[in-house]
């Protein structure tokens, strides 16, 4: 990593002073700053677009060692650096527990990033982490020695480049991948671009650090008020090459709801074709779906309690099942994953299309009304001209709808009526090792919440918990504390209730075309949140777990058998709130901010995927949904994208 350079003396000063608060080591285990977090996390900063939020932190830190800031969280007019340890904790501790949620955004996000960072560098001098011993956990799997070549061979972009084509997409993810596939397949000329790089077999070593600073999206990586975490991917393949595998088809009665917003393909037999194809292509099976320990608590509390439990369909083929499959969410080292990578891009690139890395979009050229091409720009400042009869836009529902604004398109539904799938999980420690990190990703599932209120309710799911997952939920009430809670990381067991949102939020754009996710559970939402918690507790008691938590900042926890029980635990985690910074919420699943409809006073795009403002001009990803899908969203992706690609190139030909 390059160190940023862009902060001053005193403002890594005042950050070191604060990692090392929530992070002083002990016991063989090195501070937060010797281990180079205050490094990691500038340059992370530094590489965020948004300069409005690194002027934030910048002034954050500029006042942060004074005596009125430290006083204003209760350590007396002195400054934070002169502070003991303890006396550090309470004034963090005051942001954390703020009534104003710009502080507690504020801890929030230091915090994250602090124990994110320290629990994945390695040693400074290349050795593993202590902390990964004192977690009891093993480290990252190296690479594999005997890892295939890369199949793909994307362009070399080394001075400005103009191209011709057909079909332009943007993105390479789900949406753009499968459009890729599709369009080549019928004999037009592809152009890919990609904002990230191309990684396959021989670049997944298991670590985080490797994972987190290459393939997933750097920024943004939570709502504006840090209340959501978010994770999307972001290299060739986007988020199909770090997903869990989970091919849930887009359930009837979605596919319905969808149909009344105006596109009756959704209900017919046109979809259900393109569903059908994109199940086939990524060999959507259930003969690797060995349970996990982890797993293996969910079905015994679920089977306890007498509720749904069933096996969960997987894009797999020859999957190991066991430690290699832990780790897949950070890349499959065995090619096991059917990403659109090995799937989709794959048919295109066979068919001729061209594949452009480290690239991304700037603008969408339109003339007289009509998309015909993309200016874009290489990570290395190359600028990139594609001149074409047809543009997808397929960049993530968070990218899209900038890509879009940044264009010039006006339709009011441009960004709007996003939806999160949000999770707050329920946590708990066994009494013996459930390994978190290792097994079959999803294997399992539990339907017993989906239906609470016409059709929007929970679903139940376990994913493989790798610290950064962990650290993102556990509560900080002192470094202490905080390593008791990780010291017991190899029992612990984690279930999300996965809500589908009903009201969502939008994705707004900054003067400087960056995307910015304002989200608020509504009334309505919380409700189904709060059934999750509860749930996820219910199953997790039934299982035999000898303390439950939730991800509440104010560490709340309960023991079943003891007084109060779960009715005090969830009275204690309304009394904890679920505001910004209160409840820490996550989401992998980023839907509908330029749905597809029947009407452009209610959607951005037509039942054709086109936008309502520019011809030849196609959405094709998650973007798309008219509401949330309640399943975990990849096959609905790639079948809206199938089904529109196929479309376009029924036009085009």
């Amino acid at each position: 990593m390059a160190v940023a350079s862009s902060f001053s003396p005193r403002q890594r000063a005042a950050l070191t002073a604060i990692c090392d608060t929530f992070f002083p080591g002990g016991d063989g285990v090195p501070s937060a700053s010797a281990l180079g977090t205050v490094d990691a996390l500038l340059d992370a900063v530094a590489a965020n677009p948004r300069a409005a939020e690194r002027k934030q932190l910048a002034q954050l830190l500029d006042v942060w060692d004074t005596t009125p800031l430290t006083a204003l969280g209760g350590g007396g007019f002195r400054r934070f650096s002169t502070l003991n340890q303890a006396q550090r904790e309470r004034v963090l501790l005051s942001w954390c527990d703020s009534r104003i949620p710009q502080r507690r955004a504020a801890f929030q996000a230091l915090r994250k990033g602090t124990l994110i960072i320290a629990t994945m560098l390695p040693n400074p001098d290349g050795s593993p982490n202590p902390a990964w011993d004192a977690m009891g956990f093993p480290g990252p799997l190296g690479k594999k020695a005997d890892a295939p070549a890369k199949r793909l061979t994307p362009l070399t972009i080394s001075s400005d480049t103009h191209l011709t084509c057909d079909v332009v997409i943007v993105g390479s993810g789900a949406g753009g991948g499968t459009s890729a596939g599709v369009l080549a397949a019928a004999g037009l000329d592809v152009v890919v671009l990609e904002m990230g790089g191309y990684y396959d077999d021989a670049d997944f070593d298991g670590s985080e650090l490797t994972a987190l600073s290459n393939f997933y999206l750097g920024a943004p990586q939570a709502t504006a008020d840090q209340s959501v975490a978010l994770m999307a991917g972001s290299c060739l393949g986007g988020g199909t090459v770090v997903n869990y595998s989970t091919s849930f088809r887009t359930p009837d009665e979605v596919r319905a709801e969808w149909a009344r917003h105006g596109v009756a393909a959704f209900g017919g037999e046109e979809y259900t074709q393109s569903l059908d194809a994109v199940v086939e292509r990524l060999g959507v099976n259930l003969d690797y779906n060995k349970a996990s320990a982890r797993e293996e608590l969910l079905r015994t509390g679920c089977e306890a309690l007498g509720w749904h439990v069933e096996a969960m369909p997987r894009n797999v083929r020859d999957c190991d099942q066991g430690k290699e499959c832990g780790y897949c969410g950070l890349g499959c080292r065995i090619g096991a994953k059917q990403s659109v990578t090995k799937t989709w891009l794959a048919d295109a690139a066979d068919a001729g299309a061209r594949l452009v890395i480290n690239t991304r979009a700037d603008r969408i050229l339109i003339e007289s009304g009509a998309a015909r091409g993309v200016e874009a720009r290489t990570a290395d400042g190359h600028r990139v001209t594609v001149r074409s009869r047809a543009v997808v836009a397929a960049c993530g529902a968070l990218h899209t709808p900038a890509l879009l604004r940044r264009s010039g398109l006006e339709n009011d539904n441009i960004g709007k009526h996003l939806k999160l799938h949000p999770v707050a999980p329920a946590m708990a420690i066994f009494e013996h090792e459930v390994r978190p990190w290792e097994g079959v990703m999803q294997a399992l599932y539990s339907d017993q919440h989906r239906d609470l209120d016409n059709g929007y309710g929970v679903k139940y799911e376990t994913p493989p918990t790798q610290p950064h997952i962990v650290n993102s939920f556990l509560p900080w009430r002192g470094a202490r504390a905080f390593r008791e809670l990780t010291a017991a990381y190899p029992f612990i067991a984690g279930i999300g209730g996965v809500v589908r949102d009903r009201d969502g939020g939008e994705v707004r754009v900054g003067r400087d075309g960056e995307p910015v996710v304002r989200y608020h559970l509504s009334k309505y939402d919380l409700g189904h949140m709060r059934t999750g918690i509860d749930g996820a507790a219910e199953i997790l008691e039934a299982a035999g777990a000898k303390r439950i938590f939730s991800s509440h900042s104010r560490g709340v926890s309960y023991e079943p058998g003891r007084a109060g029980g779960r009715a005090r635990f969830m009275a204690d985690c309304d009394a904890a709130g679920y505001g910004p910074g209160q409840c820490l919420m996550g989401s992998f699943h980023i839907m509908g901010s330029a749905r597809m409809g029947g009407m452009p006073t209610t959607s951005a795009c037509d039942p054709t995927g086109q936008t309502w403002d520019v011809r030849d001009l196609l959405v094709c990803d998650g973007s798309a949904f008219p509401t949330a899908s309640g399943v975990n969203p990849m096959i609905s992706i790639e079948s809206i994208a199938h089904m529109n690609a196929r479309g376009l190139a029924a036009r085009l030909a």
